[in-house]
Parts: structure tokens; sequence; C-alpha cells
């Protein structure tokens, strides 16, 4: 049964009190609940950049084509930070400030030798690389062969031999294990080319 309206000039009574004051108390619990929501939304949303950041960085492919046709620019990879990687496997590192992917080809003591034509040899031995480059190259090469890997230091060559900045020109070299910053542990965009990479 619908409540009569009450005139401007009565007072309410009881039941309209306790309505009202219902009303306000729901009122202020939902914006109470609605506000310790966000903020553990925040919290969260905080401690997992904190944790990305830390153990699982984030590297978008800006520019550049050193590493097609695996990578893309405009590919973001998820990285693990771990320097220890062999021959074979890809690592990121920072160069001029700017993190870098190239594949590891040889390490200390190991000799490496490329053809004109592109092929490379390490320790007397062709690589099998038609699993991850589209084409052999000489590319920006200034180095004299056979060339000895120094010390703690690795050769790294980028996928894309023609055009790829890496080991073979002496102002690129080879790196060091201190500045070798992790390896990429999955593709997260774009979605169509989403995958783990094995290590």
């Amino acid at each position: 049964m619908a409540r009569k309206p009450r005139r401007a000039d009565t007072l309410p009574d009881l039941n309209e009190i306790e309505s009202e004051m219902s009303q306000v108390r729901s009122k202020g619990k939902f914006r109470q609940a609605l506000k310790g929501t966000i903020g553990t939304f925040i919290v969260v949303a905080a401690l997992a950049v904190i944790v990305a950041f830390i153990f699982l960085p984030v590297l978008r492919i800006t520019n550049g084509h050193n590493m097609e046709p695996g990578f893309q620019p405009g590919d973001i990879v998820l990285l693990t930070k771990n320097d220890e990687v062999n021959n074979g496997e890809i690592c990121a590192f920072y160069f001029n400030n700017k993190l870098l992917l190239r594949r590891v080809i040889a390490r200390e003591g190991d000799t490496v030798e490329i053809d004109e034509k592109g092929y490379v040899k390490v320790n007397g031995e062709f690589l099998e690389e038609d699993g991850y480059i589209s084409e052999h190259a000489l590319g920006q090469c200034d180095i004299d062969f056979p060339f000895r890997v120094p010390a703690g230091q690795f050769f790294v060559l980028g996928d894309n031999r023609d055009y790829a900045f890496d080991s073979r020109a002496t102002n690129f070299g080879c790196i060091s294990q201190e500045e070798i910053f992790g390896k990429p542990m999955a593709r997260i965009y774009p979605f169509n080319r989403l995958g783990w990479f094995g290590f």
C-alpha cells in the first residue's frame, strides 16, 4: 500500500526516520566498500608493476630489424633476468643505453669465421642456422677472421644478417657477461604472435 505524501508542515513519523537512516547507512556502506575495492586494486596493480619490473622486465622492440624474422618492430617481449647464456640463445643487453636483443654465437676462447657468403664457422664447424635466419650475408663486417673471442666475452649476431649491427663491427664488438641483462621468455604482443621462447 502506497504511503500518503506528508504535508510540508508536519513532522516525519518514526518509520519514516528509520527508513531514511537505513538508506543513509546503506549508501555509506556502499561508498566504504567501493573505496576499499579501489584501494585494494591500486595496491595489487602497483605490486604487480614492481614485481614485473624487478623480475620480469618488458622490452618493446621500437626500431630496427636486427632480429627479423623472429622479432619484428612493435613486438613486446617479456624478459627473464638471467646472465647465463649458451651458444645459440638470444640475450638482452645494454648497448649505448639501449636494451638490445642478439643471438650468442660463440663464447670466450671460441674461434669464429664468416665467409664472404655469410656462412658462420665456430671452432672449424659450420653452424646450422636455417631455423632462425632468413638468409646468409656477411653484412656490416670490418673484423679480421679467424676471430678469437676474448676472455669473459660473447660474440653475438643479429638474425637479420644483412642488416644487423653486431659483433662483426669493431665499433660494436663482443659483449661481456656483466652487460647481459636477461633472456626473452615470451612474446606478449601482438596477440596473434603470442608465444613462449625455449631456452
